[in-house]
């Protein structure tokens, strides 16, 4: 009976070791690959930009295998606890709903929301551009804290037209459909530098100033705190400042 016991213990022990293994050996980062310069694919289909790269880093640190698995944004959470990831890397904003579904690592970046409409030769500065919306149509990516701001706060006389990614709402800003896109600054950085972006600029001051993004991952899940220690520990080592530059030429820690 004794023998028994010791040889069962040490069966679940063995199981026990054997599954951490294969969990802690490979991880599965979830992404969008829709919002560049954070996260897109490339011409040959590969999933690139600064979420996967800091996922990438982050993994490194662990000392574990990672894999992109890509989703679309309106999808993005439930797949994360469906377990078709094991945390999601991609530019998402935490918010105390999405705190009800999931739990955030630390920030790992800080941004803005900014107006974006066509440069206007004499227009009047010394009103607030988002005084002017007014009778106006104004879009935004839907599931975004610029769609849920754009709700919240603008004129009862302005249209809101959202749409599935951030590519589209600048496409049909560029058709003449819109009158601004209120959207993520450094993503709309990226696409002012764009040929599609020259004729625009950035209108007004950010309405939102310190919208904090994080790394999500399954209620309760330890490995929040295994993120958390390798985010520190790819800012102390100078990892993430590498890859901040690689993007953008200012910090957006």
């Amino acid at each position: 009976m004794q023998m028994y016991k010791k040889f069962l213990l040490t069966a679940m022990a063995t199981l026990v070791f054997a599954t951490g293994a294969v969990a802690a050996d490979k991880l599965k980062m979830g992404v969008q690959a829709a919002y560049p310069p954070f996260n897109s694919k490339d011409e040959s289909g590969q999933v690139v930009g600064f979420d996967v790269d800091i996922g990438n880093a982050l993994c490194a640190k662990m000392k574990v295998e990672c894999e992109v698995v890509t989703s679309d944004w309106d999808n993005i959470i439930p797949a994360l606890n469906d377990n078709q990831f094991n945390f999601l890397v991609s530019s998402m904003s935490i918010t105390e709903e999405r705190k009800q579904l999931v739990d955030f690592t630390d920030p790992y970046y800080s941004n803005k929301l900014q107006f974006v409409g066509l440069i206007a030769a004499g227009s009047d500065e010394s009103i607030p551009f988002k005084d002017t919306l007014d009778g106006k149509t104004i879009g935004a990516a839907r599931g975004t804290l610029a769609a849920a701001w754009l709700k919240d706060n603008l004129a009862p006389g302005a249209t809101i037209q959202l749409y599935d990614t951030q590519a589209d709402a600048y496409a049909d800003l560029n058709a003449g459909n819109l009158y601004a896109v209120l959207a993520d600054k450094f993503v709309s950085y990226e696409w002012l530098k764009s040929e599609a972006g020259i004729p625009y600029e950035f209108k007004g001051e950010p309405v939102v100033n310190n919208d904090k993004i994080g790394i999500a991952v399954r209620k309760g899940d330890p490995l929040r705190e295994q993120l958390n220690t390798a985010l520190k520990d790819i800012i102390s080592d100078g990892t993430y400042k590498k890859i901040n530059d690689r993007y953008f030429p200012f910090s957006i820690l």
